[in-house]
C-alpha cells in the first residue's frame, strides 16, 4: 500500500511538479508574473483580437475602404478609454476580481453574479475561439482532405494548455512567451515596412479619403455614412475582448500588483491600438479585398513579401504560424481567470464552494478542469466553427462591460462631494467607457441576435439561474444550522464568567484514552462533534485533541500577510476549545496546520499524534439534512468519509458523529 502511494505522488509529481510549499517565505515572488508576463499570459487575448477584429470591421464597410481611417480612430480611442476605465477599477479594487467584484460592491450582488455569469461564458468562449482560430490558420497550409482532423487537433490543444495551466499559471505562460514575442516582432515590421513604403503616398490618400466621403454620402446621405461607420466599429467589438483580463487577474501579478496591473495594461493599450490601426490602415496602402479561403492579413503579407522569393515564403509562414500560435497564447486569458472569477463567486455561495479550493500546485484545479472541459465539450459542439462562436464570443464581454462603466459612474456620483482629486476626469472617463460599450453591446445584440445572439444570451440566462438557486440552496442550509450555533453563546458567556483558561491546567497521562477531534473552526458543528463524543463514551477520554486545517482557497491565497492571519485565526479557535476543556477538568491541546486540502494534512500529522497519543480515538461531524438529494456532494463537504477510509486503511478508529439539522 505504501509502495502504491509512493508510486502515485512520483507520477503526480512528474506531470503536474512538486506541492509547493506554503511555508516557503518567497512562495508569492515566485508565483507572481511581472509586468511583462502578464502582458503576454493576459495580453494575448486582446491582441490576438487584431487577427480578426481589424478585418471584420473593414469588411462591413462593404467596399468603402477609405473610411476605415475613421474605424480604426474610433477603435483606437476606445482601447485607450477602456484600458483607461479599467485601470481606475484597479486602483479602487486593488485585490482584483474584475466585474464580478466592481459590479457586487458598487451596483448588487445580483447584478455582480449576472456580470460574473457573463464573464464565465466568456472566458469558456475565450478559450475555444481563440484555438478554434488558430486550427484554422494551421490548417489552411494543409490539403482539404486534412481538414476532417481538425476538431480533433482543435481539442487536443485545449487538453494540452489544461495540463499546462494545472502545472502551474507561471509555467503555462514562460511556455508559451516565445510565440508572443514572434507574432509581436513580425506584424510590428510588416505594419512599419507598409508605412515607409507608402510615406509619398499619404497626400494621395487624404484625396481619396475625401472622395470616399462624396461617394458615401451621394448615395446614402451622411447619416447613412455615419451608420454605416458605426456598424463597422460595433462589428469590430472583438478587437476590445481581452481588455478586462488585468483587473481579473491581480492576486497573480507581483507587488506592488496596482502599479504593475497599472504598466500591463499601459503595455497592452498600446501594442493593440499599433497593431490594430497599423494593419487597417496597410489594408488600404495595399488595397487588400477579400479572397476566398484566405484571411485579410494573409493577403496583406502576400502583397508586401510576396516577391522575397523564398525568404518571403519563409516570412509569411512564420508569421502566420505566429499568428495560428498566438491564438492558443490568448486561450490563457480564459485558464487563468475564468477560474479566478468561479473562484470568487463560489467565495460568495453562487456555485459550490469547492470551486473556490487550490491544488497542491496551488492552482485552482477545479476551475481549471472546469473551464478545459466546457472548451473542449463546445468545440465539438460547434464543430469548431469560428464564424458561430465569434457570435457567440462577442455579446457577452460587453454585458460586463455594461455593468462595471456603471458601478464606477455610481461610484464617482456619489463621492462627488468628498475632497477626490480629479474626480470630474475619473467620472468622464468611465462615463465614456459605459456610453461605447452599451452602444457595442446593444449593436451587437440587435445586428446578430437572429445569428445566434440569441444562443449566448439564453446560456447566460440559464446559468444565472443556476446561480440563484445555488445561492438559495446555500441561504436554506444556513438557517438550518442556525440554531447549532447557539452552543457557541453558550460556551462564550460561560469563558466570560470564569475565565478563558485554567492556572494549573490538567496533567497529562499518556495511558489514557485520548479523543482526537477534527474540526474546522469553533463553532456550533464542533461542538455538537465535542459533546456528541463525550455523551456517547462517558467519561472514558482524559485527553482531548483538536486539530483544525486552515484551508487555504482562493479567498486567502493573496500574500504572506494573508496567510499569517489565517494561521492566526486558526490558533484562536484551538486556543478556545482547549480553554473550554481546561475548565472542565480534561486535559486538552490543539494542533494547527496551514495547508489546500484537509484530508493530506490530517494525514501528515498522523503519525506525530499516534506517537504522543497511542490510545486515540479519531472523530468527525457530518450533517445530516432532512432531504438529500444526488446534488448534495456538489454542495457539500464529505470529507470525513475520505478521512475514515484513510485512517481505516492504517489501522486507526476514526468515528464520524451525524449532526442533523
Amino acid at each position: 500500500m505504501e509502495n502504491q502511494k509512493n508510486l502515485a505522488e512520483s507520477i503526480k509529481s512528474k506531470l503536474f511538479g512538486k506541492p509547493r510549499d506554503l511555508k516557503d517565505t518567497h512562495l508569492f515572488h515566485k508565483l507572481s508574473l511581472v509586468a511583462f508576463f502578464a502582458w503576454i499570459g493576459l495580453g494575448a487575448d486582446g491582441l490576438s483580437s487584431s487577427c480578426y477584429g481589424p478585418q471584420e470591421a473593414f469588411l462591413a464597410l462593404h467596399g468603402h475602404t477609405y473610411l476605415s481611417i475613421f474605424v480604426a480612430i474610433g477603435t483606437v480611442i476606445t482601447i485607450f478609454v477602456i484600458a483607461s476605465s479599467y485601470s481606475q477599477i484597479v486602483e479602487l479594487f486593488p485585490h482584483g476580481g474584475g466585474g464580478y467584484v466592481v459590479a457586487s460592491k458598487l451596483l448588487s450582488p445580483t447584478l455582480g453574479m449576472i456580470s460574473g455569469c457573463a464573464l464565465l461564458i466568456d472566458y469558456v468562449l475565450t478559450i475555444t475561439v481563440s484555438i478554434a482560430s488558430g486550427a484554422d490558420a494551421i490548417f489552411s497550409f494543409f490539403p482539404v482532405v486534412w481538414h476532417t482532423y481538425r476538431i480533433g487537433f482543435a481539442i487536443l490543444i485545449v487538453l494540452v494548455l489544461t495540463y499546462l495551466n494545472l502545472r502551474g499559471a507561471k509555467e503555462s505562460v514562460l511556455t508559451l512567451a516565445p510565440i508572443f514575442i514572434t507574432f509581436l516582432i513580425t506584424h510590428i515590421f510588416i505594419i512599419v515596412l507598409a508605412f515607409f513604403r507608402h510615406v509619398p503616398d499619404l497626400s494621395g490618400m487624404v484625396v481619396s479619403t475625401k472622395t470616399d466621403i462624396q461617394s458615401t454620402v451621394s448615395q446614402v446621405g451622411i447619416f447613412g455614412m455615419l451608420f454605416l461607420i458605426l456598424r463597422a466599429y460595433s462589428m469590430g467589438a472583438g478587437t476590445y475582448t481581452g481588455l478586462e483580463a488585468v483587473s481579473n487577474g491581480i492576486p497573480i501579478l507581483r507587488e506592488p500588483r496596482v502599479e504593475t496591473a497599472k504598466h500591463t495594461m499601459r503595455y497592452m493599450a498600446i501594442s493593440l491600438s499599433f497593431v490594430v490601426m497599423g494593419l487597417m490602415v496597410a489594408y488600404i496602402f495595399y488595397g487588400i479585398a477579400p479572397q476566398q479561403g484566405k484571411t485579410l492579413n494573409a493577403s496583406l503579407l502576400e502583397q508586401i513579401a510576396g516577391g522575397w522569393g523564398k525568404s518571403g515564403f519563409a516570412f509569411i509562414l512564420i508569421t502566420l504560424i505566429s499568428e495560428a500560435s498566438l491564438l492558443f497564447v490568448a486561450a490563457q486569458a480564459g485558464f487563468l481567470d475564468g477560474p479566478r472569477v468561479l473562484a470568487n463567486m463560489a467565495l460568495d455561495r453562487w456555485f459550490p464552494t469547492r470551486f473556490s479550493y487550490l491544488s497542491d500546485r496551488l492552482v485552482m484545479q477545479k476551475g481549471i478542469l472546469i473551464m478545459g472541459g466546457l472548451a473542449a465539450l463546445l468545440m465539438f459542439l460547434t464543430h469548431a466553427s469560428v464564424r458561430f462562436l465569434v457570435i457567440l464570443y462577442s455579446i457577452n464581454v460587453f454585458i460586463t462591460f455594461v455593468l462595471s462603466q456603471t458601478g464606477m459612474v455610481r461610484h464617482w456620483w456619489d463621492c462627488r462631494h468628498e475632497k477626490i482629486k480629479r474626480w470630474a476626469g475619473k467620472i468622464f472617463i468611465n462615463g465614456v467607457g459605459l456610453i461605447l460599450s452599451a452602444f457595442i453591446l446593444i449593436s451587437m445584440v440587435v445586428m446578430k441576435f437572429n445569428e445566434g445572439g440569441w444562443i449566448t444570451l439564453f446560456i447566460t440566462a440559464g446559468l444565472v439561474f443556476l446561480a440563484i438557486l445555488t445561492k438559495r440552496h446555500y441561504y436554506s442550509i444556513a438557517k438550518q444550522l442556525h440554531r447549532l450555533n447557539s452552543l457557541v453563546a453558550t460556551t462564550e458567556s460561560e469563558e466570560n464568567s470564569t475565565g478563558a483558561v485554567l492556572l494549573e491546567p490538567p496533567k497529562f497521562d499518556a495511558k489514557a484514552k485520548t479523543a482526537v477531534l477534527i474540526v474546522s473552526g469553533f463553532n456550533g458543528m464542533g461542538l455538537h462533534t465535542l459533546f456528541g463524543a463525550i455523551r456517547l463514551f462517558g467519561g472514558a477520554f482524559k485527553n482531548f485533541v483538536f486539530i483544525e486545517i486552515g484551508v487555504v482557497d482562493a479567498g486567502n491565497f493573496k500574500g504572506v500577510q494573508e496567510l499569517g492571519n489565517l494561521e492566526e485565526h486558526v490558533k484562536k479557535d484551538l486556543d478556545r476549545y482547549v480553554g473550554f476543556m481546561h475548565r472542565q477538568g480534561y486535559f486538552a491541546q490543539g494542533l494547527r496546520v496551514v495547508g489546500v486540502d484537509v484530508v493530506d494534512e490530517v494525514n501528515r500529522i498522523t503519525p506525530e499524534v499516534i506517537k504522543r497519543f497511542p490510545n486515540a480515538v479519531f472523530f468527525g461531524g457530518q450533517l445530516v439534512f432532512e432531504k438529500e438529494s444526488f446534488f448534495s456532494p456538489i454542495f457539500h463537504n464529505y470529507t470525513v468519509f475520505a478521512l475514515q477510509k484513510l485512517l481505516y486503511r492504517q489501522g486507526i478508529p476514526f468515528v464520524i458523529l451525524p449532526i442533523r439539522v
